[in-house]
């Protein structure tokens, strides 16, 4: 008898083949058998107007921390993530001795806006090394598998003290043979790879830029080796190459990138958005990619399913107004209902847009306090390819209204929970043709989601609901992308570059991780302000509509969205062979 049966469902199966109606029997937290299928089983899924896939592999999130106290982990798992990838970026909270816990706290706090009050709270420090660290998570369960990359933050203070958070501070040739060493053990003892991050808006919560910013070929390198000696592991980043306007600087990052993926021999991706400074880059790096992957290099450029937003609200981290130094001293004293009040008097609303005339701010800053003609009204389902004449400018232009006190009575809205929505990135020509042509490219992986990270600014992890909801009905410019390429890239395609051959397919003995989804509903609510966190923590989630089941090795972990309290997932070490 078969634990589980799914049947009368459209099977789309991961690997970019053609889907096919048919029926998928687990035993024993594998996939036993699939098409037609005679036997009796334990559970039956009427999968009945449905597409059933395998679980989404996400490769880019930030549950380092959240992964010590929270069994769920969603977004992603709310999102038909079964499997994911965290300690991107180079930063997370291993290796570290413990008079280091209060600086990687405000390192995360920083670059990856998660409450600092949560992570005193809620993180154990049961860990000094990497691989301690990988211990701590193997005692625990979750609803999905996780897997963590060495990040290359963390390392570098763990071996040069005070010195490797200063990023114009080099490492001596034995620091940097220590920091390969230590990469090597987390390698061996189950680390998915290495990650850094190489952006100058990667900052602590002091404002200081993060250590590795700046980091010589030859510390990168010499660290890069121990993937070589171990013949394990790939290799993460961000850099500014795909941000500048500054033709050698970016020739500069690309070969750097290309160096690390020759000397090490190992898959490297590396994050490529579409920025306003340099709208175009993207294609110039996309050349370069190719040019590698021309030389035998396994070099993939991770893009994203839609804009990278901003979520303003008075009610979350960032406004248009937070600059003003009558809202500053405020919300430093007031929070919730109590500063809502305050902020609809009409003495502080005037003193506020007073305030607000003489803020000058450039790039993303700039974008945050005056960029009316790209904030959008998050409505219900979300839309995340707003037209320009649906921007909070062209509403106040149309109305007669002042666009900085048009936005501030906005903002007043819903008892001031009200969220705008600013796409910063992604989104240069007010379309998603551009996000086509990356998502769309030869060498690319589906990433970049960020989910446990960005709790209170941006609520990114639900990228996997966006290319597959959004993508196979395509954009308002009519570019759809087939289904089956859809999730062969968040499942197959994903999983393989992370090592992972058990998963990914509605095949036979691969894990019965699977989602059953309703197609023409997939769709998301807009994202709400929860206090779930340790410490009442606020964050951003959003509740994503279509998805029947999710089960991860044959357990349904998720039944028509409600988490069934079932953790079968576990921590992953290193490559997963079927």
């Amino acid at each position: 008898m078969f634990d589980l049966l799914i049947k009368n469902g459209e099977i789309v199966d991961g690997t970019g083949a053609p889907r096919f109606r048919g029926e998928v029997a687990v035993k024993d937290g594998r996939i036993a058998e699939v098409g037609r299928v005679s036997g009796a089983a334990k559970r039956v899924i009427d999968a009945d107007g449905a597409i059933v896939t395998p679980g989404f592999v996400d490769i880019h999130t930030h549950y380092d921390g959240q992964a010590s106290w929270d069994a769920l982990l969603a977004p992603s798992s709310t999102n038909g993530v079964t499997s994911t990838a965290m300690g991107n970026c180079g930063v997370g909270f291993a290796p570290a001795r413990p008079d280091k816990h209060d600086f990687l706290i405000r390192l995360l706090e920083g670059v990856e806006d998660i409450p600092g009050t949560a992570l005193h709270e809620g993180l154990t420090w049961d860990w000094e090394s990497f691989p301690d660290y990988l211990d701590a998570l193997a005692r625990r369960s979750y609803a999905i598998d996780i897997g963590a990359h060495m990040p290359h933050a963390p390392l570098r203070t763990y071996v040069m003290g005070d010195r490797g958070a200063d990023h114009t501070a080099a490492p001596t040739v034995d620091e940097i043979a220590r920091m390969r060493e230590l990469t090597y053990e987390s390698l061996k003892a189950g680390a998915l790879g290495f990650s850094t991050t190489r952006t100058m808006y990667h900052r602590t919560k002091d404002g200081q830029n993060v250590g590795t910013l700046t980091a010589s070929e030859q510390e990168l390198l010499g660290i890069a080796g121990a993937l070589k000696d171990a013949g394990a592991g790939v290799i993460q980043l961000i850099s500014d190459a795909y941000l500048t306007n500054d033709d050698e600087f970016a020739a500069r990052e690309l070969g750097l990138i290309r160096a690390l993926a020759s000397h090490s021999g190992r898959r490297l991706s590396f994050t490529v958005q579409q920025n306003d400074d340099a709208p175009d880059r993207w294609r110039q790096i996309f050349d370069e990619i190719a040019a590698m992957r021309g030389s035998g290099l396994n070099v993939s450029a991770q893009v994203a399913p839609r804009p990278i937003g901003a979520i303003l609200s008075f009610a979350a981290t960032m406004n248009p107004f937070v600059a003003c130094p009558t809202y500053r001293k405020l919300s430093a004293s007031l929070t919730g209902e109590a500063l809502i009040a305050e902020l609809a008097k009409p003495e502080v609303r005037a003193a506020i847009l007073t305030d607000h005339a003489d803020v000058n701010l450039s790039g993303n800053s700039g974008v945050i306090t005056k960029g009316y003609s790209r904030m959008f009204r998050m409505g219900d389902p979300v839309d995340y390819e707003p037209s320009a004449d649906a921007s909070l400018e062209a509403e106040a232009l149309r109305l007669g209204r002042n666009v900085d006190a048009y936005v501030y009575d906005t903002l007043l809205e819903e008892k001031g929970t009200r969220l705008i929505y600013l796409p910063f990135n992604n989104y240069f020509r007010c379309n998603l043709d551009d996000v086509y042509g990356m998502m769309s490219g030869p060498y690319v992986l589906y990433g970049i989601s960020d989910g446990g990270a960005h709790c209170g600014f941006i609520c990114d992890g639900s990228f996997p609901t966006t290319t597959i909801g959004l993508w196979s009905k395509g954009s308002k410019s009519g570019h759809a992308i087939p289904l089956e390429a859809l999730v062969h890239g968040l499942t197959q395609r994903n999983a393989h570059h992370l090592g992972w051959y058990d998963r990914g397919a509605v095949r036979v003995g691969q894990l019965a991780d699977l989602n059953v989804i309703d197609l023409e509903r997939l769709s998301l609510a807009p994202p709400e302000i929860v206090h779930d966190l340790p410490a009442g923590g606020a964050r951003l989630l959003q509740t994503p509509r279509g998805y029947r089941q999710t089960i991860k090795t044959g357990v349904v972990t998720f039944d028509d969205g409600r988490w069934t309290g079932e953790t079968p997932g576990k921590l992953l070490r290193g490559e997963q062979r079927s």
